[in-house]
């Protein structure tokens, strides 16, 4: 992955729901300073922080982030990850 892509596709190997349709990817886009301080200015762990920031930056509810099999979750924060480097 290419910290210059402003968005990366992320393949699901378990899919999830996400507003009532069965999905098999996610696409997350590049974050923001707005992005850092509205996850910041959020209440709740740093768990529940980044996953309303990963809901924010795919796009999809955190009840779609939540229902991620964790090997999917790795994978959506080694994007996010590459994004910073």
């Amino acid at each position: 992955m290419s910290s210059t892509v402003a968005r990366e596709t992320i393949q699901l190997t378990y899919p999830i729901m996400s507003d009532g349709v069965e999905t098999d990817t996610l696409h997350i886009r590049r974050p923001k300073v707005s992005d850092m301080l509205a996850a910041e200015g959020a209440k709740g762990s740093e768990a529940r922080k980044e996953i309303n920031m990963f809901a924010t930056l795919c796009e999809v509810s955190p009840a779609a982030i939540e229902e991620l099999d964790l090997k999917d979750y790795r994978q959506l924060q080694k994007a996010y990850e590459s994004f910073l480097s």
